[in-house]
C-alpha cells in the first residue's frame, strides 16, 4: 500500500550529530519569536477593547448631547448641521415615508463596508467566491446575475435589496465572519462552557476576537491536533454533513505494536456496534515503531478512531490530528492559533463541490 499520504509521519527524523548549541539557538528563536507575536495578538486585543469602549462611551455622549442640546421646541431635522445631505425619500411598507440622513463621511465608508453598497466585484470577494481580480473575470465571462439579469459590470454598486446568483446560488455577506485554526492540547474539551468547570478551547483563544465562534466538530478531551473555530454557519454545516465527506489524518498511538492481521482487518473495514466503519488509508508512522499508525478517515461518527482499535483489544496511547479538510497545523504549535488565508477559506467554502453535485 502506498504510503504517499503518510510521509510527514515516515520522514527522516534530523542526523543525530546536530550540535547541541545548535538545537538550542533554535529553540531560543523559537522562543523569541513566540513572545513576539503573543505580544502583537495581545496589543490588537487590547486595543479592539479600547475601540469598542471607545465606541460605546462616544454614542452615549451623542445620544446625550443631542437631547440637552437642542432647542426648546425645535426637532432633530429643524437643527440638522450643515454639510449632512438627505438621500432620496423611498416609500415603506404601508406607503409612509422616511428620510435618512448621512454625512458624506460616513457614507463613503458604508461604501467600503462588507454589509454596505459596495462594487459586484467585491461583494463576490466577500462571498468568498474569489479574489476582486477574479470576481472581474467571472463577471465578464457572464457567470454573475444581479436580479434575474447577466452581470456585465464588475464596477456596478450592489444594493441591499438585490439579489447576486452565482452558479445557481444566492449569495449573501455576512458581517465580520471569522476563520481560526487552532493545535488543541489535551485536557481541553471543545464545548463553548463547561458545568464542571473544566478548560474549554474557547480560553486559548480568547484574544483573537470578540465575535463569538464555534468549533466544527469536536475532539475529545485526551485528543490534540488541527480544530477549526468560525462563526460561519453555512461552513459549519457543509464541513460536518457526511455527503462531503471531509478527510481527516490522525496519528494514533497504541500500548502496543499494531499487528498485520489486525492491520488488515482494519483496511478490509471494521464492524462497530453502530455499523461497519471503512478507513480510507492505513500506514505505520515509523517504520522502527509499529505501535505509532497513521490513519485516513472521512467518518465523523463520535469517537470513531479510537473504537476502531480498541474494538481490537488496542488501548490508544495518544491521538493527534494532523489534518482536517486539507488544513494541517503546520508552523502552529500546540495551544496557538492563527487566521485561515483568504485562499483556505475560498478553498473550504467549494471543497467537493463537483463531486457533491
Amino acid at each position: 500500500m502506498s504510503q504517499a499520504p503518510f510521509q510527514k509521519f515516515t520522514a527522516k527524523k534530523k542526523n543525530s550529530v546536530i550540535k547541541e548549541e545548535f538545537r538550542q539557538e533554535k529553540k531560543k528563536y523559537r522562543k523569541e519569536r513566540n513572545a513576539f507575536f503573543d505580544q502583537k495578538k495581545e496589543e490588537e486585543y487590547q486595543a479592539r477593547i479600547a475601540k469598542r469602549n471607545g465606541m460605546a462611551t462616544k454614542a452615549a455622549d451623542n445620544a446625550k448631547g443631542k437631547t440637552e442640546g437642542r432647542p426648546e421646541g425645535k426637532t432633530a431635522e429643524e437643527i440638522k448641521p450643515a454639510g449632512t445631505r438627505t438621500t432620496p425619500r423611498f416609500k415603506q411598507t404601508g406607503g409612509a415615508e422616511k428620510t435618512v440622513t448621512k454625512s458624506a463621511k460616513a457614507t463613503a465608508a458604508n461604501d467600503n463596508h462588507p454589509s454596505g453598497i459596495m462594487p459586484l466585484n467585491k461583494f463576490l470577494a466577500h462571498c468568498g467566491v474569489c479574489s476582486r481580480r477574479d470576481a472581474v473575470a467571472l463577471i465578464n465571462e457572464k457567470k454573475v446575475k444581479v436580479n434575474g439579469t447577466i452581470a456585465t459590470e464588475p464596477g456596478y454598486k450592489i444594493q441591499p435589496t438585490d439579489e447576486i446568483v452565482f452558479n445557481g446560488k444566492k449569495l449573501f455577506v455576512t458581517k465580520n465572519l471569522v476563520y481560526i485554526l487552532l493545535n488543541k492540547p489535551k485536557d481541553y474539551i471543545t464545548t463553548t462552557d463547561d458545568p464542571q468547570g473544566r478548560k474549554t478551547v474557547l480560553e486559548l483563544i480568547q484574544k483573537a476576537t470578540t465575535e463569538r465562534v464555534y468549533p466544527i466538530g469536536r475532539l475529545d478531551r485526551n485528543t490534540s491536533g488541527v480544530l477549526l473555530l468560525t462563526n460561519d454557519g453555512d461552513l459549519t454545516q457543509k464541513l460536518s454533513h457526511p455527503s462531503y465527506e471531509i478527510k481527516k489524518i490522525y496519528e494514533v498511538k497504541l500500548d502496543k505494536v499494531l499487528a498485520k492481521g489486525d492491520f488488515d482487518k482494519i483496511l478490509k473495514g471494521i464492524k462497530l456496534e453502530d455499523g461497519e466503519v471503512q478507513v480510507d488509508s492505513l500506514a505505520y508512522a515509523d517504520s522502527k515503531d509499529k505501535s505509532i499508525i497513521g490513519i485516513e478517515i472521512h467518518s465523523g461518527r463520535n469517537r470513531i478512531v479510537r473504537r476502531i482499535f480498541e474494538s481490537l483489544g488496542y488501548d490508544v496511547k495518544g491521538l493527534d490530528r494532523v489534518m482536517y479538510a486539507n488544513l494541517t497545523k503546520k508552523n502552529v504549535e500546540r495551544s496557538k492559533w492563527r487566521y485561515l488565508s483568504d485562499k483556505e477559506i475560498r478553498l473550504l467554502k467549494y471543497m467537493n463541490n463537483s463531486k457533491n453535485k
